[in-house]
């Protein structure tokens, strides 16, 4: 049994997995198929869920974890599993303080969501709680491998293939990286986020869900199900693939209204009062009903559907109506008068003066389907028992959320699940460890009492340990360890993945104007905080998409790169891209 935990995915579920992992003293690896971690984890927009946080009882919000428990139930619907959806809500504000605590995050705003009977939903002040959590766990990760790099790996750009299966157990993951395929050993934990961008040949989208497979998808490229496949081809059970959830709010880029990919509307916009209106400058839904209501009310009604947000709305959600503004996909009213011109209807059809309006569209969003796991994040095969040695969390676990997912308990699946996975592989690989060292031991023992028969048989379960031994021929039966193949023995590697210095570039000053030139896909420099970027080559690696820069190509993206990143980030993740100063 090799001494390491493998977790296939680096978004925040992956990564909770795989602090607490290191928590118990386990050593991990972590794969992910992208130049960074993140995933879609980085995307999420409203927070995060807890019932009875210290934060709620500080506000004086009466909370509780099976007032939660019954909300996500009803939201569940028919598909609900109690056994999964207690784990979720009763293990809800831990996680929270988990991420207060371990890594000081900033939670102290709580908001109430569709679907929510109360405020429960936690993010901080300041830029996406998604990026803001992901990221916190991101670095401190980074941060581990880099002085402790036999606690902890990470491979980038190495897309998991293949589970490797031993009899009933998984040993380990085949992966391909730089045309190579290669393999590690140990029990394996799939982080590997769901299907809502599955646009491949194989696309489960397509198989389970071709009546919207045309819809523009808030995902990002990479989540295509490489994991979810995985499963099925090592024989483990699928559940409730058809059910995929369609957010009612996507952005529509009024530049590029076909895109594929769209910006996420953030539910906390209609958190804070935002109203949906349509054609006519209707209201048609409760705002704050479920998602796969208000998606069937905007399917119904007449379009275009606007998001509309009046002055203090959108002053209580500034940073996100800044955000979405910074990227053309809001726009600013100055009157209803103003507002009812733009939609092409009498002013009398509106009731009230609004601030702000975009266009909306629906959007695949969110998987609900997944591989079948146990309360203990253990993955099912399709006898309906438990894979030894597998593990899932996140969006891949499917079941979790039911029929329909709440706003807020993506993240919260990540955390939770994440932890489970954690506890459920470093209990197993202690186990088996354990188990392994004792045979190796018991068998150096049984050599010596040769020319007795002995017979050793180790029990982890009970944690007990059977030597029989009896009178047997010379030259008899010897006997045999049970210790683990040579191959799954050795210690995982301690060397770090190196990092390629880049190469020295000559630092010129350039002007605003110059930098205005390099303006397209296949010549693309963005001016940030007195720097001077060519990101051409940079485009594909962009954690947040190609597009997020393509936005500013040619200009200075300074105020909108601020609300999203620290200013180490360039220094420490894209150095090589630096090409001078911008002049003054």
């Amino acid at each position: 049994m090799a001494s390491q935990i493998i977790i296939v995915g680096g978004g925040l579920s992956g990564l909770s997995a795989a602090h607490t992992a290191l928590e118990h003293g386990a050593n991990v690896l972590v794969l992910d198929k992208n130049s960074f971690f993140g995933g879609n984890s980085t995307k999420a927009t409203s927070g995060i869920n807890g019932a009875l946080t210290r934060t709620q009882i500080a506000l004086g919000i009466k909370d509780s974890a099976t007032l939660f428990q019954e909300d996500t139930t009803r939201s569940a619907r028919d598909l609900a599993r109690p056994e999964l959806i207690k784990v979720l809500t009763g293990n809800s504000a831990s996680a929270v303080e988990w991420l207060q605590d371990k890594f000081n995050l900033d939670l102290s705003l709580v908001s109430r969501l569709g679907g929510h009977s109360q405020p429960r939903t936690h993010r901080g002040k300041e830029m996406f709680p998604g990026m803001t959590i992901t990221y916190a766990l991101m670095e401190r990760l980074e941060e581990i491998a880099e002085k402790q790099p036999n606690r902890a790996r990470i491979i980038k750009k190495a897309r998991a293939t293949n589970l490797i299966k031993e009899g009933e157990e998984i040993i380990g993951v085949e992966y391909e990286k730089d045309g190579q395929t290669l393999k590690e050993y140990g029990p394996v934990i799939l982080a590997t986020g769901g299907y809502a961008a599955d646009f491949t040949e194989s696309s489960l989208l397509k198989k389970y869900r071709p009546d919207i497979y045309d819809l523009p998808t808030t995902n990002g490229d990479h989540c295509t199900g490489d994991g979810h496949k995985m499963v099925l081809a090592i024989g483990g059970k699928a559940i409730d693939l058809e059910k995929v959830q369609v957010h009612p709010t996507g952005l529509v880029d009024p530049k590029d209204p076909n895109s594929k990919i769209k910006f996420l509307a953030a539910e906390a916009l209609r958190g804070v009062g935002g109203l949906l209106i349509n054609a006519e400058g209707k209201r048609f839904c409760d705002e704050l009903g479920h998602r796969d209501y208000v998606t069937g009310e905007i399917w119904k009604t007449k379009g275009p559907v606007r998001l509309v947000l009046n002055s203090k709305a959108s002053k209580e959600i500034e940073w996100h109506c800044k955000h979405y503004s910074g990227r053309g996909l809001m726009k600013k009213i100055n009157s209803g008068e103003e507002l009812a011109r733009e939609i092409g209807i009498p002013v009398s059809q509106l009731k009230a003066t609004f601030d702000e309006y975009n266009d909306i569209a629906s959007v695949l969003h969110y998987t609900m389907g997944g591989v079948e796991v146990s309360p203990d994040s253990e993955v099912k095969d399709v006898q309906g028992k438990t894979i030894p040695g597998l593990y899932a969390s996140g969006e891949i676990a499917g079941g979790v959320h039911g029929a329909n997912r709440l706003g807020g308990s993506s993240l919260l699946g990540c955390v939770v699940f994440g932890r489970v996975a954690g506890d459920s592989a470093s209990r197993y690989l202690l186990q088996n460890l354990s188990s392994a060292t004792a045979s190796r031991r018991l068998g150096q023992i049984a050599g010596q009492l040769a020319p007795y028969q002995a017979t050793v048989n180790v029990d982890p379960t009970n944690q007990k340990v059977h030597l029989e031994i009896s009178w047997g021929q010379q030259g008899g039966n010897s006997f045999t360890s049970q210790s683990s193949p040579q191959s799954l023995s050795a210690a995982p590697s301690n060397k770090p993945e190196e990092k390629k210095a880049a190469p020295a570039i000559e630092q010129k000053e350039y002007t605003l104007d110059e930098v205005a030139k390099h303006n397209t896909e296949q010549d693309c420099w963005v001016a940030i905080n007195g720097r001077v970027l060519n990101v051409t080559s940079f485009l594909p690696d962009h954690p947040g998409g190609k597009r997020s820069i393509l936005l500013y190509a040619g200009k200075d993206a300074s105020e909108e790169f601020n609300m999203l990143h620290e200013k180490n980030v360039i220094d420490k993740y894209a150095p090589q891209t630096v090409i001078g100063t911008l002049k003054k």
